[in-house]
């Protein structure tokens, strides 16, 4: 049950994206088509699953136990654009149009806020390895669906008839402060 409970809460009552505002960069930047914002979110689900395991080991087993924990952002940091470079690596390969479709936003990841929050947050929350896996897991895939819902409300909306002042960018953050305050509605579930 408690997993059920750090799942639930990482993808709708305490949405990155939706709840703690974090990610908001390629939530915006990418979420023009639902095939890129698909292929974003899964991009960061791996890199926010692999990012947050290496930075918990990295953090108990050498920042702790040496004593140099006040270094763990900046290796946080280093950790996190690595695994971007590889995850680059592995797209310019596997999926050149996906690799071309996500452009600059792919290799912004390593500045995502929301990859390094949930690193951070792991620690504060003392989360063990498992739960960390699972916390982290959960809100990359939160992530996801935020953009995935979100490409395809943008997607609509390209059909819609909206007033010239408020197509584009106004539009867009109406919809997402509209989600926003749709995904706190959940809030009292957990």
């Amino acid at each position: 049950m408690e997993y059920f409970v750090i799942i639930i809460g990482a993808v709708f009552v305490n949405n990155i994206i939706f709840a703690q505002f974090l990610g908001i960069c390629p939530f915006l930047g990418v979420s023009n088509k639902i095939s890129t914002a698909t292929g974003m979110g899964l991009a960061v689900v791996f890199v926010i699953s692999l990012a947050t395991t290496v930075t918990y080991l990295v953090h108990h087993y050498i920042l702790v136990p040496y004593n140099i924990a006040f270094m763990q952002t900046v290796t946080f940091i280093l950790v996190i654009a690595a695994l971007v470079q590889l995850v680059e690596i592995i797209l310019k390969k596997v999926a050149p149009p996906l690799y071309q479709a996500l452009g600059i936003f792919l290799p912004l990841i390593t500045t995502n806020c929301a990859v390094l929050g949930v690193a951070i947050l792991v620690i504060q929350k003392e989360f063990n390895l498992i739960q960390s896996v699972v916390f982290a897991s959960a809100t990359a895939v939160g992530f996801t669906l935020a953009m995935i819902l979100f490409a395809g409300i943008r997607e609509h909306l390209e059909l819609m008839d909206i007033p010239e002042g408020m197509k584009g960018i106004p539009i867009a953050l109406i919809t997402a402060g509209l989600l926003s305050l749709a995904f706190m509605g959940f809030a009292g579930l957990v």
